[in-house]
Formats: structure tokens, C-alpha cells, sequence
């Protein structure tokens, strides 16, 4: 009872009551007795965390003003006073407003005995309940399951990179660039994960959470993963329900993506079950998406897909959006026994694409912050996964291309997914794609769509013919990357490479931020597969 008690007073603000069999799905309504004084709590609790940000400054001005004596500290000591006072009324007065309202007294008494009670039973209950997600029982840590089907393959030193970075720069670059990144860098590439982001979209993230409970019976989750970060995830099972159903879909957004507003509908709409996910700091998920915690996030996720939903890896398949195809890419070579991976809209290196995006006055700051702290290579990560690979390109991407004339549409020879399929191919097919064939793939790379269409033509490409070419090497030798096809002719070579572009890339004629359709999300080709 003392303990319902308390958690009436500090407990999470209640979000919204779920649609049930007999129950209409509502959203919670405060009364003015609790609604007065959790707006002056929130208040407070920005003052306080602006407070924390700007003291240096505003002591610093206290100080210049002459406030540091005793007669100034007591002015302080009594502001202070004064805020305690109103700010622990506050607290109480919401606790009693609360009190007088059913609905979140019966939340409560469900959400104490979540976390004291981890039965299947009461944890139903609680996700009839949309509220603030730190008060969440933890559902999974990422150390419950067996790690057997985690094989990491040997390192390439990915290091390597951020060591040459360092030595070739001067102590107050790295100290600068340990600033920036830190400041205002890692928002830059995760603005997702700032505060303000999250208050902006704070409710269009809970109608999404709506749709995706009470339209597509997900089921949401708390994942602890191995530095202590709080992961949200959302969970649609299909399995039994359709043939796809069996395959489970994790997905990866971008920068400013959320499960509840993010990629999800696309394999949701085909019936796949599907495992979304926030990366640390963006809506209900703690911590900060630096390499190291998405590393950690998404691989307790992946454990939480094994030990707690029950599939297997070669039944998992990735998909991922912008930058959220480093943390597929990384699954993919952690993982090497899933099914496949689509990556939408994804660049091969983080690096020179902010160059680009940047004053060309801090390209070394730019190369350097990135490289010590936020190395998010993408083609590394890829080429050590063996299974099958398709890379969507959207052909007016305003955002991973490096060439955006303001009167024009951006330039498609500088989408950075040209790099990153080209690198792929180059490290799976070395005797193929090489220095006779990268200029025609190139030129191929750098064309609209029509024009692809006749360039093959013109090239009698069929589609048929260079399939078996991969089908024989694959019945006589296996599948195994690099592998090394002798062909002789040049021109089989360069319709093989034109081949192999069409076969783990297509064009979606859209701009960076559409919505996937349907059609481009499916198992990717692979050498002795049928076309």
C-alpha cells in the first residue's frame, strides 16, 4: 500500500489507455488538480536542466555583479528556499489529484505489481498502458539469452582509421574536435536524439505507439543492453498468420526516425513480423547514439529477437534507413546466419558525406571529429556479411548525395549508395568488377533510370544468360565471397558487371524521406538463385 502510495506521488504521467475487447482506446485526461502541477513540475525540470547547462555563465555574472558575499548567498539560499517549498507542493498536490482519479489509480496498482511481478499475466495488463517509458519494467537484459549465434568475424581493424586520424592531428584539433563532437556534432548526426526533437514529435510518436498497439497488435518492450542503456522496442508477431510471418523483421532508422513514425509499415504491410526499435536517446530509449552504444543497443535487441521472441537467425531479416544501415550493417557481419538485408537510402561512409554538407574551411575538423568519434562506415561493416544484399537508391536523394545544385536535382553520380554498392561488388566479384569494368558501371551508375534501361539493352544484357554464368561457378565451386568467376571475353565481363549493378541495387524515383513502397522490400538475388 506505502508503496502504491509513493508511486502516485512520483510515478510516470499516465499517456493514454489502450483500445481493449469492450473498452474503447482513450487518451488520459488529468484532472485540474493534477494537471496545474505537473505543468509547474515540468516546468521546473527545464529550468533545472537549463540551469545545469548555463551556471558557469550565470556565476561567472553573479560574480562580476558582486552577489559572492554573505548577503548575496542568502538571497540565493532564499530563492532556492522558495522554489523547494513550491516545487514539493507541486509533487504533492499532483499526488493528490491523482489520487482522485480512477483510472490512474488503477494504472498504478498494475504498474507496481509489473515490477514486482514479472508474470505474463501482469505484464498484459500494463501494456493496456501508454506512459512515460523510464518507469517501464525491464522486459529483457541482454545477457539472458545463450550468445552462440553471435560469430564475430575477425576484425579489420577498424581502428585503424581513428589512429591515423589522431597521429596526423595537432593536440588543440583534438581537443577541439572532442568539443564539437560532443556539443553540437553528435546532434548533428543523431538530431533524433536531442531533447527538443523529442518534445517537437512527442505526439505524433504517441499516435504512432496508438496505431502500432490497438491497429497492429504490437507489443512493446524495455531491452537492457550491456552499458545500461534502456532500449524501447515494438514488437508485431505475424507468426502463423501468413507465410512472411515466420520471417521477423528487425528495422533501423535514420537519424530523426522512430519505430513509431519510421520504416516499419513497409515489411508490416507484406505480413512479415516485425521488431522496431528506438536508438539509444531517441523517444523512450536512454543513452547516446555513439557507434559503441548502437553496437550495444542493437545487439541486445537482436538477443531479446532470439531468447524472448524465439527466432531463429536464419530467420531474421534487416532493414534499414539511412543511417540506420550502420547498425544493420554491423548485425550483418555479427551476426553472419540471418536471412538477408535491404538497406534503403544508405551511404558507404559518414566521412565524406558531411565533408560535403560542411564549410570545405572545416573539412579537417569535419574528418577528424568523425573519425575519432562517430566512424560510422557502413561498407565495412557489409563486406564481411556472405548473404544475400539489396541497396535501394533513391534517385533525387537531397540528403546522401554530395552534389545538390540549388536549381537542380541532386546529382546521382555522387549518391553515396553508388560508392557503397560499388565497394560491395568489388570485395564479392574481384575478378569481374576491377579497373576494365569500373568505368562503364561508373557511367551505368550515373543515369536515370530510362536510360539505364536502354544502356542494358544496347549492351544485350539478359538477365537469364548472366545468371547462369553465376549458377555454374556456384554448383561447381560453392558460394563463398570473394569469388573469383574466370571470364575472358570482355564484353560477357561488362554485361556481367551491368548485371550484378541491377541485381543488388534498384531505383525508387523519390527524394530521401518517402515512404518505402512495398515492392522494393524482398529476398535479394544470390548467386545459383533463381531471378
Amino acid at each position: 500500500m506505502a508503496s502504491k502510495m509513493l508511486w502516485t506521488f512520483h510515478g510516470p504521467r499516465l499517456i493514454r489507455i489502450f483500445k481493449k475487447e469492450n473498452i474503447e482506446g482513450h487518451d488520459y485526461v488529468p484532472g485540474y488538480l493534477e494537471s496545474w502541477p505537473d505543468r509547474v513540475i515540468q516546468t521546473f525540470n527545464t529550468a533545472f536542466g537549463l540551469t545545469y547547462l548555463t551556471t558557469p555563465i550565470f556565476g561567472f555574472i553573479l560574480y562580476k555583479r558582486g552577489h559572492f558575499n554573505p548577503e548575496g548567498a542568502l538571497g540565493i539560499l532564499r530563492v532556492a528556499l522558495s522554489v523547494a517549498i513550491v516545487y514539493t507542493a507541486a509533487y504533492i498536490l499532483r499526488g493528490i489529484g491523482r489520487l482522485s482519479n480512477i483510472d490512474y489509480r488503477n494504472f498504478i496498482s498494475v504498474l507496481v505489481e509489473a515490477r514486482q511481478n514479472s508474470s505474463v499475466q501482469v505484464k498484459k495488463q500494463l501494456a493496456n498502458y501508454d506512459f512515460e517509458f523510464w518507469a517501464w519494467p525491464v522486459d529483457f537484459r541482454w545477457d539472458e539469452g545463450s550468445i552462440k549465434e553471435k560469430i564475430p568475424p575477425p576484425a579489420r581493424a577498424p581502428s585503424s582509421r581513428r589512429a591515423q586520424a589522431i597521429e596526423r592531428s595537432s593536440l588543440p584539433c583534438r581537443i577541439l574536435s572532442y568539443l564539437a563532437m560532443h556539443t553540437f556534432g553528435r546532434r548533428m548526426v543523431y538530431p533524433g536524439g536531442t531533447s527538443l526533437m523529442n518534445y517537437l514529435l512527442s505526439n505524433m510518436l504517441k499516435i504512432g505507439r496508438t496505431q502500432l498497439v490497438e491497429e497492429k497488435g504490437g507489443i512493446r518492450a524495455k531491452v537492457l543492453t550491456e552499458d545500461g542503456n534502456e532500449i524501447d522496442t515494438m514488437f508485431m508477431n505475424r507468426k502463423g498468420s501468413s507465410e512472411n510471418g515466420s520471417t521477423l523483421v528487425i528495422t533501423s532508422e535514420g537519424n530523426a526516425g522512430f519505430y513509431e513514425m519510421g520504416c516499419s509499415n513497409t515489411p508490416l504491410d507484406l505480413n512479415y513480423s516485425v521488431l522496431g526499435w528506438n536508438h539509444p536517446g531517441f523517444g523512450g530509449s536512454t543513452g547516446i547514439a555513439f557507434p559503441d552504444q548502437e553496437q550495444k543497443a542493437v545487439d541486445a535487441v537482436m538477443q531479446y529477437a532470439i531468447h524472448k521472441l524465439k527466432f531463429e537467425p536464419k530467420d531474421i531479416a534487416l532493414f534499414a534507413w539511412s543511417i540506420g544501415g550502420y547498425t544493420a550493417s554491423w548485425v550483418a557481419k555479427t551476426y553472419p546466419d540471418i536471412k538477408f538485408v535491404v538497406l534503403d537510402a544508405t551511404f558507404d561512409d559518414i566521412v565524406p558525406l558531411a565533408i560535403a554538407k560542411m564549410p570545405q574551411s572545416w573539412k579537417n575538423l569535419v574528418a577528424l571529429s568523425l573519425r575519432t568519434y562517430m566512424d560510422l562506415n557502413v561498407a565495412d561493416n557489409l563486406l564481411e556479411y556472405q548473404g544475400p544484399i539489396l541497396l535501394v537508391r533513391r534517385t533525387r536523394d537531397e540528403i546522401i548525395t554530395t552534389e545538390s545544385p540549388p536549381d537542380s536535382f541532386p546529382v546521382l553520380q555522387s549518391n553515396r549508395g553508388n560508392f557503397l554498392l560499388l565497394k560491395l561488388l568489388q570485395h564479392r566479384y574481384p575478378t569481374i568488377v576491377d579497373d576494365t569494368t569500373l568505368p562503364v558501371m561508373r557511367e551505368f551508375l550515373g543515369k536515370e533510370t530510362i536510360s539505364q534501361i536502354q544502356m542494358l539493352e544496347e549492351k544485350a544484357v539478359v538477365y537469364q544468360e548472366c545468371s547462369k554464368h553465376f549458377s555454374a561457378h556456384v554448383q561447381d565451386k560453392g558460394i563463398h565471397f570473394p569469388m573469383n568467376i574466370n571470364v575472358v571475353d570482355h564484353s560477357l565481363k561488362v554485361k556481367l558487371a551491368l548485371f550484378l549493378i541491377t541485381a543488388h541495387m534498384e531505383n525508387f524515383e523519390s527524394t530521401h524521406c518517402t515512404p518505402l513502397p512495398v515492392n522494393f522490400f524482398h529476398k535479394p538475388w544470390m548467386p545459383g538463385a533463381r531471378l
